[in-house]
């Protein structure tokens, strides 16, 4: 009987030990090509400090945002974007964010190095409901500024955050700490978007397919945002260099 017991656990454990395994390749093919887009410590590189309403717009260069212990942190100054250098079309971003109660930021989506990504790109809001209690819902935490409210509010007031944004030609799905809050078409979306001016910003649909990808720092008193684990993973083909495309047969 002892030998049958043995056996049994024997089993069990070698069961329960696949299953980590199994796990953890799993993840490690979820993870399968995303680059850390900050390093642990100190100024990003690749990156620009450009002004909160118009990204063409250099701000002081004592002004920055700075990464420490892997945690990137708003600049002090507020009114400032962060913005990549690099352009974007098709790609997962993932990363997790934190505010204060009168935190104020956003996440730039195909942003053009020119206006107001917000209206000129796309922004992800990110935003303690604290910071304006009266918000429509499209400018609170995961709206699509001004334009799209998400399919549920979900947003953890002063804790770690994680979104999972995926842009794939008019395809636009994000979750937010594992629920999903925008599963969209881009080429449906219509809506009137009005600027801060009062003027008309263009439509979603009409909006670039490619351009750079931000954070933003707007939040009042002491309520810097703080990302962490932010990281990307391209989905855009790369073409064959050297290649030539050879010529359609007619």
């Amino acid at each position: 009987m002892k030998k049958d017991i043995s056996l049994w656990h024997v089993a069990v454990v070698v069961v329960l030990a696949g299953s980590i395994v199994s796990a953890g390749e799993k993840e490690k093919e979820k993870e399968e090509g995303f680059v850390r887009l900050f390093p642990k410590d100190g100024v990003p590189k690749a990156w620009l400090v450009r002004s909160w309403s118009d990204v063409s717009k250099e701000v002081d260069p004592e002004v920055t945002w700075t990464v420490k212990d892997g945690i990137l942190h708003g600049s002090r100054t507020r009114g400032t974007w962060l913005v990549s250098k690099g352009q974007y079309s098709d790609f997962i971003l993932k990363y997790d964010f934190k505010l204060g109660p009168t935190g104020n930021s956003g996440c730039a989506l195909r942003a053009p190095l020119f206006g107001d990504p917000a209206f000129d790109g796309m922004e992800l809001q990110m935003a303690d409901y604290r910071y304006n209690t009266s918000a429509k819902d499209s400018e609170l935490t995961a709206g699509i500024y001004r334009a799209i409210a998400p399919l549920k509010q979900v947003y953890k007031p002063e804790k770690w955050n994680s979104y999972v944004i995926k842009l794939q030609g008019s395809r636009l799905h994000v979750t937010l700490n594992g629920v999903v809050v925008h599963d969209l078409n881009l080429d449906e979306q219509s809506q009137v978007v009005l600027r801060h001016d009062g003027t008309k910003a263009p439509m979603v649909k009409d909006r670039l397919r490619k351009g750079h990808i931000g954070f933003q720092e707007l939040s009042r008193n002491s309520s810097h945002v703080e990302i962490r684990n932010a990281r990307l993973k391209v989905l855009d083909k790369p073409k064959a260099k050297g290649k030539k495309e050879k010529p359609k047969k007619r």
